[in-house]
């Protein structure tokens, strides 16, 4: 059994739970909330034994083995070193770090205390994921990834009124790559790699983050093209593009029925239809490694964390989008 805490009081958090309860070795111990009303309702909500108004004493409790970490983007280095500083493992929402600096300094701590450290991005975990990686050659040669997540954000109405959230604050490490556009990022250097170089554009907004934007990204003998926003919608789905034929990703965040294209006009469907949750294949990933005894996932790797890290925040230099997290 691993026993978990929770840092964030959210609808993530809430889907994260709701996945554990279909994973046979997850507990949810503890609850840590800025308030303790907070924390016991929500505690009381999804029945966690203990609650906590501090990261430290969360963190130096014995009754806990784990943390999910999933506070605002600009809060995760610093709460989850504190958790592996005291020897607790990690499981990190996307993005796992503000900038590379303190993405670097996570994992040293995390090996320098020999516990497992991984980001939370469900995609390159589930199922369809795994199939795309296991008939990728089908399609020949690769020449062009394009992973494409829009959504138009709720909170950007009240933006548009005048008032800045959570989610349009550069404080808070946020904005359309940081939260959509990871999406992309992440299943290009889980499938392809560290690009030889990028280029960058999006809407810079008066508050400081990207309302949306682009990344072109060049490998030796392909290119990839990433699309992201948060101020507008899309419905165009995501696509790897070979010599022999198409693979069609309809939703790069949660990738299921997908389909190849041959270029002789034939459709192969790869889609099967999902039994759990989309967040439990990750939850299941870090639970196994923990009882291993592993410090890193083969899948979302330091290495690749490291690498996508890097390459949106180089396109947020190119965008020029600086967050106060980078001066620290």
């Amino acid at each position: 059994m691993v026993r978990f805490g929770i840092i964030g009081t959210n609808f993530i958090t809430e889907s994260m739970i709701k996945a554990g309860r279909h994973v046979e070795q997850f507990e949810l111990k503890a609850v840590y909330s800025r308030t303790e009303e907070r924390a016991k309702e929500f505690a009381e909500q999804f029945g966690a034994e203990l609650t906590f108004t501090s990261i430290e004493e969360m963190c130096s409790s014995e009754e806990v083995d784990a943390i999910y970490v999933a506070s605002p983007n600009s809060f995760h280095a610093k709460q989850a070193i504190t958790a592996m500083e005291h020897g607790k493992h990690v499981l990190c929402e996307k993005p796992m770090a503000s900038n590379q600096r303190e993405a670097a300094r996570m994992i040293e701590v995390a090996r320098a205390n020999q516990v497992l450290l991984m980001e939370a991005v469900k995609s390159t975990l589930m199922p369809g994921f795994v199939r795309v990686q296991a008939h990728l050659h089908k399609i020949g040669k690769v020449r062009r990834f394009t992973g494409n997540f829009c959504k138009y954000s709720s909170r950007y109405n009240a933006y548009r009124e005048g008032k800045v959230l959570n989610a349009f604050n550069p404080v808070f490490s946020n904005g359309s790559l940081m939260d959509l556009g990871v999406y992309g990022v992440y299943p290009l250097v889980v499938l392809f790699g560290e690009p030889e170089s990028i280029k960058a554009n999006g809407v810079r907004l008066a508050s400081g983050v990207d309302g949306e934007g682009s990344i072109l990204a060049e490998y030796e003998e392909m290119e990839a093209v990433i699309t992201h926003s948060k101020i507008n919608h899309s419905y165009a789905p995501s696509e790897i593009q070979g010599e022999e034929g198409v693979m069609i990703i309809p939703n790069i965040s949660e990738p299921k029925n997908i389909e190849i294209r041959y270029n002789d006009g034939t459709v192969e469907h790869l889609g099967k239809r999902d039994i759990y949750p989309p967040m439990y294949y990750e939850l299941m990933e870090f639970v196994n490694l923990v009882q291993k005894g592993e410090i890193q996932s083969t899948v979302n790797s330091h290495k690749n964390t490291l690498i996508a890290t890097q390459i949106m925040q180089e396109a947020r230099r190119q965008m020029g989008i600086q967050y106060p997290a980078d001066d620290e």
